[in-house]
């Protein structure tokens, strides 16, 4: 994997990889640690649409908020993690859906795996109708 990252003036970068782009801008915007926020949200999303659907779960409306405070002292790295995961289903699903999401968080995702290096990463599941 090869990203490429341009800066655009002031705090601003434009980050490539193949033929997409983000845009990066620590001044308002995605700044590099929401991204890597964001990273670990979408990373364990796609594992939870995986295997809910390989355990043929149905369900819809998937939303993972990922939520952290920072230390004080430079450099500033995320205490604990907290994730929410967030979707439509019925309640006698829960246990696979809390299956996926331990799954993800403990084999699958590797954003995750980098993390936990660092920060403790607990998470809730919210089920709605």
């Amino acid at each position: 994997m090869k990203t490429t990252t341009i800066w655009k003036g002031g705090k601003a970068f434009d980050s490539f990889k193949e033929n997409s782009k983000i845009e990066i801008d620590a001044a308002g915007g995605f700044n590099p640690k929401a991204l890597l926020l964001s990273g670990l949200a979408a990373c364990s999303g796609i594992d939870v649409v995986d295997i809910l659907e390989k355990m043929r779960v149905p369900f819809a409306n998937l939303e993972v908020d990922a939520e952290t405070e920072q230390t004080d002292e430079h450099p500033r790295v995320f205490k604990t993690i907290h994730v929410t995961y967030r979707l439509q289903t019925e309640e006698e699903n829960r246990e696979k859906v809390k299956k996926a999401v331990d799954l993800s968080l403990e084999k699958y995702c590797g954003v995750a795996a980098m993390l936990k290096k660092n920060s403790a990463i607990q998470y809730e599941i919210v089920i709605t109708q």
